[in-house]
């Protein structure tokens, strides 16, 4: 699965404005230039794992979210990966999985 930067560009913006913090305001927190995170929100330049972190903290939203729209705090945010497994697998084990998970939702 390749990054999408736009996306992730479009999301950190998202998080700034949400923080009501302006891109000069984040820049200087983040030790980098107004023009370096305006490339980055507008998906124009890529940011690495390291990066990513500090901004993630700053803006208190966590880096699955920022990377695929969905966060780990969501009730469902394994939704759309199950749905990819499942529909990779034969219909015989997809009903062993199923069995399997009604199992373990039972237990609780």
């Amino acid at each position: 699965m390749a990054l999408d930067y736009t996306i992730i560009g479009q999301r950190l913006k998202k998080a700034r404005l949400d923080k009501k913090m302006t891109q000069d305001n984040l820049a200087e927190k983040l030790d980098v230039s107004i023009a370096f995170l305006s490339r980055v929100e507008r998906g124009n330049s890529h940011i690495n794992l390291k990066r990513l972190t500090q901004i993630c903290d700053i803006l208190g939203v966590s880096e699955g979210y920022i990377l695929n729209g969905v966060s780990s705090k969501s009730s469902n945010y394994l939704t759309s990966e199950f749905n990819e497994i499942l529909s990779s697998i034969p219909p015989e084990k997809q009903k062993l999985i199923y069995k399997i998970a009604k199992v373990i939702s039972e237990e609780e």
